[in-house]
């Protein structure tokens, strides 16, 4: 053994710093995981290339997927939600309202007015998942139902996109739940004065909104695997203790079974209503 061992040699690794990559330049698919470049996303409509997934969309996004360049007219823009009960959590009501007005840059979760398509003018409501879930309380009924009665008088087309997880919003007691007899009413009126009213769902329409004017339109329309339904999938099955079936729910289980007219992938929407327009017209 010798009396003064070598020192060991050492290999000196230097590993390079990274170079920071912004994070809004790609995006995980939230059904197979893959990443997206986000410039190669929004070509592709807000649809995974790889999976077919669509991403939620926001009101003014979908306005510029469907209607007309600088044709779009938007009514009652400036109404804006009470706070009927005073209702306190958490969060405040108020609170709750002021942080999706300044994450979505809407009044409220409903956006409505007057547009064309491929030239063709129609009425246009869209609800805003952003907001509350698109949920509908008294203005988003309101303006709904002046949209409705707007198409009655003029006989333009009605044109509804929905987009809500929330179905009747609570925070306004009664107030939310009256919205559902009042836009299905309204509808009543537009049915019986042979008007057309085109529903397109997207992923999620639940609750009140499906129980109401979602599920009114003379033609349904559906994007591929929304969510539609009244009641969640998991409280379903915890209620009556059964395993529901593979795709329960979901835009192509309910045009199989027949309360679908159609699905139409996105990119294909707006030529879809244009040709549903020329036929009824």
């Amino acid at each position: 053994m010798a009396l003064f061992p070598r020192k060991p040699k050492y290999t000196v690794v230097r590993v390079a710093k990274k170079r920071d990559i912004p994070s809004d330049l790609w995006t995980k698919c939230e059904e197979c995981g893959e990443l997206i470049y986000n410039k190669k996303l929004e070509e592709n409509f807000k649809v995974c290339p790889k999976c077919n997934f669509h991403f939620t969309l926001g009101a003014r996004e979908r306005l510029r997927l469907i209607m007309d360049e600088n044709t779009f007219v938007e009514m009652d823009s400036q109404m804006e939600s009470g706070d009927p009960l005073a209702f306190e959590g958490p969060k405040t009501y108020k609170e709750k309202i002021e942080k999706d007005q300044e994450l979505t840059g809407l009044k409220e979760a409903a956006l409505t007015g007057e547009g064309a398509i491929f030239g063709r003018k129609i009425l246009l409501g869209v609800t805003d998942s952003r907001f509350i879930m698109g949920s509908m309380g008294s203005v988003v009924g309101e303006k709904l139902t002046r949209i409705v009665e707007h198409s009655t008088k003029t006989r333009l087309p009605l044109v509804i996109v929905s987009g809500s997880g929330g179905g009747a919003r609570m925070y306004e007691g009664l107030f939310s739940l009256m919205q559902m007899a009042k836009t299905a009413a309204a509808l009543k009126v537009h049915s019986d004065s042979r008007c057309l009213f085109i529903s397109v769902l997207t992923n999620p329409t639940m609750a009140g909104v499906m129980a109401s004017f979602a599920s009114l339109g003379d033609m349904v329309i559906a994007e591929p695997k929304a969510l539609i339904g009244f009641t969640g999938p998991r409280v379903i099955e915890q209620t009556i203790r059964q395993k529901l079936p593979h795709g329960f729910q979901r835009s192509e289980f309910l045009l199989e079974h027949g309360f679908l007219d159609m699905i139409v992938h996105r990119k294909n929407l707006k030529e879809t209503l244009s040709k549903l327009l020329g036929y009824f017209a």
